[in-house]
């Protein structure tokens, strides 16, 4: 045992003991004490490397594991955070140790000089030892945080995962549709913003600590939900082929049944009967989505968010484990019901990103929705993707989809498209890191850009001024080009996509500098007109022959998008017909893996008595509900014709009764009044 343990359990500290030239033997010096410290730190130096070497063998033996990476990366932070909180200690124990030194520096001066000017020296000696030795374990401690930086970027290099930069476009080898997990997630864009003590604050080291059975990346768990308990929704595999992944969401028959009972909340139309299924069963999506429309339109945006993020939460749990929200290889087909409560909540919950002030988060899952089922577009996300790109000053991004979808897409055929993809190129001219030569050639083709799609739709530019509180000048609102004859010459399909746009993207036209270079543009192009640009024939020829009709899931976004200049552009028989918020529009060849079926006869509490007496008439009647025999089929049939007939009989006879006008009769004041008429 040391000496230094002994002095321990005798109760004393260094230094504090009397000094006694007969205690100075030589096989107890002052260098075998130094020599057992030094022992001493040596090993508590091998404790606090411990836990960095054993998080680096933990990195090797997850390098296969892709899924993981990010939680790799947690473990090596908490790692460093145990050893922060272990140097503390360490610091205060060398802090008593100088103390203990000191003090036997200053008694030992007070001995004879031969001796002090040995110890003396020993002691400097001592000190240098200890501060090399604390270099090195400060090396050490780098060396190994170092060589998990490292390993992780070899393991995301050699699987082709490299981490994106902020700029979307960094990296030309990824699909164009590529989703990243860390930018699904709010908190990653709001640290680069306010930074991660302001966003994260004190409940950092409280999150790393889950209390849920499962990790997700669209939504965290809160602990304000319910417990969580499987609502019978899983995911199937159907196939793949030509590198892609189609998968389907699947109801189970207890799902079915409360399926069921949700669409009766619904035709009740009473939103108490909604919260009442789903206190019964707390992650039923349907039910959250409508229910999270209700509260929206009551301005309760804080429990609409909630709700939408619990139905993701649901979706996620119930993945399949070959199903990847990143590789845009995985497919949902919207003509199946069980997928379409999906996307909405997606998109619902990548526009309360976009409200928030997160636009490069709602990007992120903007292009995940894209990915889902690229060449239908059920909700047509390209009318809004730009949008968001030049929100999050993604500029580079916007580019690349235009030019690799232009040629199979025909993007600039969509208003959005073109005036998006100009006012990139613009903002990318004025940016400071831009050099002038290529700073010229952007500002250039912006230029060019720019008067093609005034050329190609007129129609924006009108309703864009109006919205910016811009007041045109005389010889444009005047023109012909421009003034009102454009937009009445304007089929009802361009006319939505025109309001679409101008109501969604009319904020970013409002700088000063942009408004500026569109004066500059609208001058050239009244030029252009008056020269008779052959463009601008072309052009009108173009706007006669397409836009006849807009399909279903331009309608379908419209509906969502809930922009009044748009709104109010859908044709009749869109706004004729009732448009459900867990639904709207459903495509007209689905694919409908079960049915419902026919409702039961209500009581006799909720019938009028010439109700149950039509229905007492039919031969399908069943008082006690037996089943009906299979023979009786056919009379059930005629049966249930005969309903449809009773009941057009007494829709006739309620408006009859409710169109009757009872004659008042003539006052006695009248002097035209017969006598006799009342005798």
């Amino acid at each position: 045992m040391s000496s230094r343990a002994l002095r321990r359990l005798k109760g004393k500290q260094r230094g504090q003991e009397a000094l006694d030239l007969g205690d100075l033997v030589p096989g107890e010096g002052p260098e075998e004490q130094a020599a057992d410290v030094e022992e001493e730190e040596e090993e508590l130096e091998e404790a606090v490397l411990q836990p960095v070497k054993s998080s680096i063998r933990k990195t090797k033996k997850n390098k296969k594991n892709l899924c993981n990476i990010y939680e790799l990366i947690c473990d090596a932070e908490k790692a460093t955070t145990d050893e922060d909180t272990v140097k503390p200690e360490e610091q205060h124990g060398d802090e008593t140790k100088e103390k203990s030194d000191s003090g036997e520096t200053e008694k030992r001066d007070a001995q004879p000089e031969t001796g002090a000017a040995k110890s003396g020296d020993k002691a400097s000696k001592k000190k240098k030892k200890k501060k090399k030795k604390k270099n090195t374990t400060g090396d050490k401690q780098e060396g190994a945080g170092d060589d998990i930086d490292a390993l992780l970027e070899t393991i995301e290099q050699s699987n082709g995962l490299t981490l994106q930069s902020e700029g979307c476009g960094g990296s030309d080898n990824r699909p164009v549709l590529y989703v990243e997990h860390r930018n699904l997630n709010p908190e990653t864009e709001l640290k680069r913003y306010f930074g991660a003590r302001a966003v994260l604050g004190d409940q950092r080291p409280r999150q790393r600590q889950r209390q849920f059975h499962r990790s997700t990346w669209m939504t965290i768990p809160k602990d304000t939900w319910p417990r969580f308990s499987r609502p019978g929704i899983s995911m199937t595999l159907l196939e793949s082929r030509d590198g892609l992944q189609y998968f389907t969401f699947e109801h189970s028959r207890d799902y079915q049944q409360i399926q069921f009972k949700f669409l009766d909340s619904v035709e009740s139309m009473d939103p108490n009967n909604i919260v009442a299924l789903l206190q019964m069963n707390p992650y039923h999506i349907d039910s959250l989505l409508q229910l999270s429309d209700v509260c929206r339109i009551q301005e309760d945006q804080e429990m609409a968010r909630d709700l939408i993020e619990r139905a993701l939460y649901s979706f996620e749990c119930a993945f399949h484990p070959v199903c990847s929200l990143t590789s845009g290889t995985s497919r949902l087909d919207y003509l199946r019901p069980e997928n379409r409560a999906f996307y909405l909540a997606v998109y619902k919950h990548m526009m309360f990103l976009e409200r928030r002030g997160c636009p490069r988060t709602a990007l992120e899952y903007c292009r995940l929705i894209l990915s889902l089922d690229p060449d239908s577009d059920p909700l047509c996300m390209l009318l809004l993707i730009d949008f968001l790109s030049l929100r999050s000053r993604e500029y580079n991004f916007l580019l690349r989809l235009y030019q690799d979808w232009e040629v199979h897409r025909n993007l600039s055929q969509l208003p959005n498209f073109a005036f998006s993809v100009a006012l990139s190129h613009f903002h990318l001219s004025q940016e400071d890191q831009t050099e002038s030569e290529e700073r010229k050639r952007l500002k250039h083709k912006a230029d060019l850009l720019l008067q093609d799609a005034l050329i190609m739709f007129p129609g924006v530019l009108m309703p864009l001024l109006d919205l910016c509180t811009v007041q045109p000048d005389a010889a444009v609102s005047s023109h012909d080009f421009f003034g009102p004859r454009s937009q009445l010459g304007q089929s009802p399909a361009l006319a939505e996509l025109v309001s679409l746009y101008v109501g969604r993207t009319h904020t970013l036209w409002r700088e000063g500098g942009v408004l500026l270079w569109l004066e500059e543009c609208v001058r050239d192009v009244l030029r252009r007109v008056d020269a008779k640009d052959p463009l601008v024939e072309d052009c009108q020829n173009k706007r006669k022959q397409r836009y006849q009709s807009a399909p279903l899931n331009i309608h379908r976004h419209v509906i969502l998008s809930e922009i009044k200049e748009a709104t109010s552009t859908l044709p009749l028989e869109v706004t004729t017909q009732s448009v459900m918020g867990f639904d709207p529009l459903p495509p007209l060849d689905s694919v409908v893996s079960y049915t419902r079926p026919e409702r039961q006869s209500v009581g006799a509490s909720n019938e009028s008595t010439l109700s149950l007496f039509f229905r007492s008439l039919l031969p399908n009647f069943n008082l006690q509900g037996e089943p009906m025999p299979q023979d009786d089929l056919e009379v059930a049939q005629a049966g249930r014709e005969l309903n449809q007939e009773v009941n057009r009989l007494m829709v006739a006879m309620r408006d009859m009764l409710a169109n009757i006008q009872f004659q008042e009769p003539p006052r006695e004041d009248n002097p035209d009044r017969d006598e006799g008429e009342w005798d």
